[in-house]
């Protein structure tokens, strides 16, 4: 029995671990440059990091990121930017670096990651008014966090401008949220097939 429960502890805790280095964030503020030539974005706020918010007024540190061309559709209405030659870089800022894993000793600004997006960024016109437009910008992205390991997730930005800004190019972050990929399909099945051996094991050792 012992055995048993130590091969499901395993098992429970073997996903666990693989989620213990992601990037979960939130960001608001911040001015958008956007153009055929690609959306720009930098300065803007991180609200929250992996589990810890940011105090009333304060922010952990920014977030910045870049576009490649359009490759479809349009500015105005809606389309496709390319990933070629994009950023996405996460800075931290503040004395709570130091409770992160390896940072305890940081002072100053640390690059939290730094990478760039790894496939087509939708950019997508969800709401209009007479007055204001609201885009949302989603891409998938890969890259380097402060350990060097290689982590992705997706992000998804909510950009807000006016008829007369999407024309000179400018927009504002409303909110942004990146977090990690969610677990791929045979990830899953690998982990059902383990909790459902090990309780086969179980029990024939009972009969």
């Amino acid at each position: 029995m012992k055995r048993v429960l130590a091969f499901l502890f395993l098992a429970l805790t073997l996903p666990i671990s693989a989620w213990a280095n992601v990037l979960n964030l939130t960001n608001q503020f911040g001015e958008v440059t956007i153009s055929n030539s690609g959306i720009s974005m930098t300065g803007s706020e991180i609200t929250s990091f992996n589990g810890l918010v940011a105090p009333k007024n304060h922010s952990l540190g920014t977030v910045s990121y870049s576009t490649g061309a359009l490759i479809s559709g349009s500015v105005a209405a809606g389309g496709t930017f390319s990933a070629t030659g994009s950023t996405f870089d996460v800075v931290g800022q503040g004395a709570w670096l130091r409770k992160l894993h390896g940072l305890s000793k940081a002072k100053g600004k640390v690059t939290l990651f730094s990478g760039a997006f790894s496939s087509p960024i939708a950019w997508t016109l969800v709401g209009q008014t007479k007055q204001e437009l609201e885009y949302q910008l989603a891409g998938d992205i890969r890259g380097q966090n402060y350990h060097g390991r290689t982590i992705s997730g997706q992000t998804t930005q909510d950009i807000y401008s006016t008829v007369g800004q999407i024309k000179g190019g400018i927009g504002h972050i409303q909110f942004g949220q990146t977090r990690p990929n969610t677990p791929e399909p045979g990830t899953l099945g690998l982990i059902v097939t383990g909790l459902v051996g090990i309780a086969r094991v179980y029990c024939r050792k009972k009969v």
